[in-house]
Order: C-alpha cells, then sequence, then structure tokens
C-alpha cells in the first residue's frame, strides 16, 4: 500500500501540477499586492510604467531627429529595443534576492522556491508583454510611426526566446544571490554595460565589420535582431543565428535549475 500524501499534495503527476498553479497563483497575487496595493490604478502599473518608460524614450530619440537618420520607424525601434531591456533588467532584478523577503513562505511545504522565482518572473512577463503588444497596437491605430509587422509569427516566436532567455537568466542570478552575495555587487554595473552592447540601441549591420562579429557573441543581440527582423525585415539585413540563442536559453535553464537545486541543498545542510 502507498503512504498518504502530505496534506496540500498529491500522488499523481497531474495533481501536484495542479497544486504548483494554485501555489503560483497565490504569490502572483500576493506579490500583485505588495508591490502596487489596492489604491490608485493598483496592479495597472504592471505594465502601465514600462509603457510610459518606452513612450518617453521614442519622445526623445524622435525630438533629437534620430528618426530621420534611417527609414525605420524609429517609435517601433525604440518600443523593441527598451521593452527588450525591460524584460530581462527587471526580472533579474525581481528573482535576486527574492527569497529573503518570502522565507516565511516556506515554511509551508506546497511552496518551493522555485514557485517563488516563477511567480515573480511570470509577474514581469505579463506587464512587459501587455506593454509591448498594447504600444504596437496603439501607435498602429492612432498614429503612422508604426507599420503591421511583416512577419507576426517570427515576432511572436522571438518574443517567445527573449522570454525565455530573461526567465534562465534570472533564475540563474536568483540562485546564484542565495549562494553568494558577489552577485548583488557586480550585476548593477554589469546592467549598464549591457544597456548598449544588447543590441536595443544599433543595428549589427551598420557595425564595422571588425565589431560586428564581437557583439554577435552576445546572446541578446541575437533576440533583439530576430524581433526587429519579424518588424521590419525588408529595410534591413538582420543578422542572428536561431541555434545560438536556443543553445543560450536552454544553458541557462538547466544552469538556473541546477543552482536552485544546490541552493536547496545549501540550505539544509
Amino acid at each position: 500500500m502507498t503512504a498518504p500524501a502530505p496534506p496540500g499534495l498529491g500522488h499523481t503527476f497531474f495533481e501536484q501540477l495542479m497544486v504548483q498553479r494554485r501555489v503560483i497563483g497565490a504569490l502572483l497575487m500576493r506579490e500583485m499586492l505588495t508591490r502596487y496595493g489596492r489604491r490608485n490604478i493598483g496592479f495597472l502599473w504592471l505594465f502601465a510604467e514600462p509603457m510610459m518608460v518606452t513612450v518617453i524614450v521614442a519622445a526623445l530619440w524622435t525630438a533629437r531627429g534620430l528618426h530621420q537618420l534611417s527609414d525605420i520607424p524609429i517609435v517601433a525601434f525604440v518600443i523593441i529595443g527598451y521593452s527588450g531591456i525591460q524584460l530581462w533588467r527587471n526580472m533579474s532584478r525581481r528573482c535576486i534576492d527574492a527569497i529573503e523577503p518570502n522565507r516565511a513562505l516556506l515554511r509551508h511545504r506546497p511552496v518551493k522556491m522555485l514557485d517563488i522565482y516563477l511567480a515573480r518572473m511570470l509577474l514581469e512577463v505579463a506587464g512587459t508583454t501587455t506593454s509591448f503588444a498594447l504600444l504596437c497596437v496603439i501607435f498602429l491605430i492612432f498614429s503612422n510611426q508604426i507599420s503591421p509587422p511583416e512577419n507576426i509569427l517570427e515576432v511572436v516566436f522571438a518574443w517567445g526566446l527573449f522570454v525565455w532567455f530573461a526567465m534562465g537568466l534570472s533564475l540563474t542570478l536568483g540562485a546564484l544571490s542565495e549562494l553568494t552575495t558577489l552577485v548583488n555587487k557586480f550585476w548593477p554595473p554589469l546592467i549598464y554595460i549591457l544597456y548598449p552592447l544588447s543590441g536595443a540601441m544599433f543595428l549589427v549591420d551598420a557595425l564595422p565589420h571588425g565589431f560586428r562579429e564581437i557583439v554577435l557573441y552576445i546572446p541578446l543581440v541575437h533576440a533583439n535582431e530576430m524581433l526587429r527582423d519579424g518588424f521590419f525585415g525588408s529595410h534591413f539585413v538582420a543578422h542572428y543565428d536561431l541555434s545560438y540563442l536556443v543553445s543560450w536559453c536552454l544553458g541557462l535553464s538547466i544552469v538556473g535549475l541546477g543552482l536552485s537545486y544546490l541552493t536547496v541543498e545549501h540550505r539544509l545542510s
């Protein structure tokens, strides 16, 4: 005879999956209430904040006349670049030291460290994706500064890879931050170094050949190039390697999950 399952846990994979779904849903609600509260517009800040930042940057770039340097729509260029930046930047920040303020929740057996990371990552994915989609629709309907994507399937696929990469990166950094405090010291300045190198502010084809080969070692550049290719690929020559980007996404996911397991072992020892 099999032993009865602990309270709140299931025997089968499907039952355990339903338990984890309920746990992550509860953590999502808790995170939204803790972060945004119930006053003013509440959880709408989840996507209103990244929308405001992106619109301000687009207005600044347009005011400086950068839209006259190329036939590529500068608003679409900014929306793509800065939406991607906010995705991996905000997600990684939320996962670093995410366990400490939620330590009491780990006393409940159904709640695992990975659930806390997933809740925070999914919240950032929902906010940034909603902001990205709404900005595209708003500028498409109410202005002539953005055109419909040339390949909507490529846009969706590229954004999915962007999300996968950001989640793998954030999970790795979050688990590392539980093992060493060096992550808190080095990651913030590295973010500012990655800003200009991530491909959000330039086209690879416009770079000198030698520098082009160097930046293509950065996986974020491939994600940005693929996303832009789906939007306005006929206006420029995109440079990206899908297998290279997928390899990074898969590698970061494996490393992140492995480090999360090591973190649990470290806490139990």
